[in-house]
């Protein structure tokens, strides 16, 4: 299918190929080993890159692969303009760069402008200058509250545990002042209020641009800008109407105002994608409302059940919503920090809010969600806008929710007192060929990798699906090539048809239709000219449960 794909400098889409893109998220750490050491580089995506442009993506984002302590995998920057030796070195990313270019496939880097790593040259320069100085400005520092300052500043939890306060022992060695993290005690928050901070993110980002990159995705991007008084969370608070003292501040806004002129100073249509836990679509729109972000990922459809009522409301929710800012809707099914959609399908349906931990509830009934993965996946890449697919999804992996104990490695899990797991399980490397571990992320002969992958994986490999029209591969490969083909799909709007209960049904013009069957019977298709795609087996003219097709109407 390389043969449809068009170079950033001849689509004719190029204009605004963000606001209907399929863009591939790529775990770096988990998705191609090219040096053997057992962690995925830049080299392994560099030699993936024909697999990408083959699946028929327009883009792949890439998780943290700057210089890091690694304390939070990558998301606590020591240096934001240099990359990681575990990954490779700037002058490999700029090649990898120039190489997904000749590929037709734009490159948007993770950037964190939260916090840094305690190790930043900032962070270090401000322990060692004391209680009021300059460099304790750049980030949150505050007295503690007792009689001797030995209680946290207020009631602010971590988002991965406990306290989210440290108190440091000062240069005379005295305790100290106490700085805001709200991750990890690693990842201490910056001042978003200080001019600093603020100039050496616009640089940073144009840093990258100079490098060639084509967008950023803004990491916690919610949760920059935090009430100067530092007040504590009171007990019923929302975080939707914007008083929320550290989440969705109405003044965030005014941050990427900045950025987004930074963008368009640039040629070639760079582009921002925003994480923002927003309690609802109409917060989310805030971000993207003109002269702001361009899109921003939509967690509520995500996080939404397998239920064909929720699922409308939640696109209805989202498209009333951002058409009013006209601004795209970016549906995603799971990443790096949630368990994968497959795993979530095949259980029952359970509530819970964003930004907490998704628990396991029930057994998991595999081929269950394998069906409705595969349904989710036509109806996603049929809605209005952009998509985004987490690396493996493709391959129709599961959760790896029975990792040995002792290879845990994300924070949540020490910071919990080792009562959640986290989110290792959906970080696994995926597997590419073979029968054995490590399915080709490694080269032969290489370190074991740095989380250990099922046996079971063997039957999901890029090897063992190419080809085969009935596998997940082929599914994905040939609704991004129809995605490409049909002047329906993309941008646009979607007309919603009369269907029972159960049952999602919308035509996009020009003459094409998406029926998906939630229900627990069959439902008979309507009138159409043509079956483009389906999701599984036909029954006649009917659509069995936990099944979606594409139609010529």
């Amino acid at each position: 299918m390389t043969e449809n794909v068009l170079s950033p400098a001849t689509s004719t889409r190029a204009a605004a190929w963000w606001r209907d893109a399929a863009i591939y998220q790529v775990y770096i750490r988990s998705f191609a080993d090219g040096n053997g050491d057992g962690v995925g580089d830049i080299a392994g995506i560099r030699a993936k890159l024909p697999y990408l442009r083959d699946l028929g993506v327009d883009a792949l984002w890439i998780n943290p692969w700057y210089l890091s302590p690694m304390a939070d995998a990558g998301y606590d920057v020591a240096d934001f303009r240099e990359i990681d030796p575990m990954f490779g070195t700037v002058a490999e990313a700029e090649r990898l760069v120039a190489e997904a270019h000749e590929h037709g496939l734009r490159v948007i880097p993770d950037l964190v402008p939260n916090h840094t790593s305690d190790q930043h040259r900032w962070f270090q320069e401000a322990l060692a200058a004391g209680r009021g100085s300059p460099q304790r400005e750049r980030y949150l520092f505050r007295e503690g509250r007792g009689e001797h300052g030995e209680l946290p500043p207020n009631n602010w939890q971590a988002v991965f545990g406990g306290d989210a306060w440290t108190r440091v022992t000062e240069p005379d060695g005295a305790p100290g002042q106490w700085y805001l993290h709200l991750f990890a005690p690693e990842q201490p928050d910056l001042n978003w209020q200080h001019p600093e901070v603020r100039r050496e993110f616009e640089d940073v980002l144009r840093f990258w641009f100079d490098r060639g990159i084509d967008g950023f995705r803004i990491d916690v991007a919610h949760g920059l800008i935090k009430d100067p008084e530092l007040p504590d969370v009171p007990e019923h608070v929302r975080v939707g109407d914007g008083s929320h003292p550290h989440w969705d501040r109405d003044e965030v806004h005014e941050i990427y105002r900045r950025w987004r002129e930074i963008a368009d100073s640039y040629d070639g249509d760079r582009t921002f994608v925003a994480e923002a836990w927003a309690e609802t679509p109409e917060r989310l729109a805030r971000y993207v409302a003109p002269g702001g972000l361009h899109t921003a990922f939509n967690f509520d459809f995500l996080q939404t059940p397998w239920d064909a009522g929720e699922m409308r409301k939640s696109i209805d929710r989202t498209t009333a919503a951002l058409n009013a800012v006209g601004a795209p809707a970016t549906w995603v099914l799971s990443n790096h920090d949630v368990t994968r959609h497959l795993s979530r399908y095949g259980r029952p349906a359970q509530d819970w809010k964003p930004g907490e931990q998704y628990q396991p509830n029930g057994r998991l009934d595999v081929e269950l969600g394998l069906r409705r993965s595969r349904a989710a996946a036509l109806l996603t890449l049929a809605l209005p806008g952009g998509a985004y697919i987490y690396q493996g999804e493709e391959l129709g992996l599961s959760e790896v929710e029975d990792l040995p104990e002792n290879v845990l490695q994300d924070p949540t899990w020490e910071r919990s007192g080792n009562t959640v797991r986290g989110r290792d399980g959906c970080r696994v490397p995926i597997p590419w060929s073979g029968e054995v571990t490590p399915f080709g992320f490694s080269p032969d002969g290489s370190r074991e990798p740095w989380l250990p992958q099922p046996e079971h994986w063997k039957d999901h490999t890029v090897e063992d699906q190419e080809g085969d029209s009935r596998s997940m591969l082929e599914l994905y490969r040939r609704a991004l090539w129809l995605r490409r083909q049909l002047p329906a799909l993309g941008a646009g709007t979607l007309r919603w048809l009369d269907a029972p209960d159960g049952v999602l049904a919308f035509a996009r013009e020009p003459g094409f239709v998406c029926v998906v069957n939630l229900s627990a019977e069959p439902y008979a298709l309507p009138e159409h000219s043509e079956i483009l795609h389906q999701s599984g087996p036909l029954d006649r003219a009917a659509l069995p449960p936990e099944t979606a097709v594409w139609l010529a109407a």
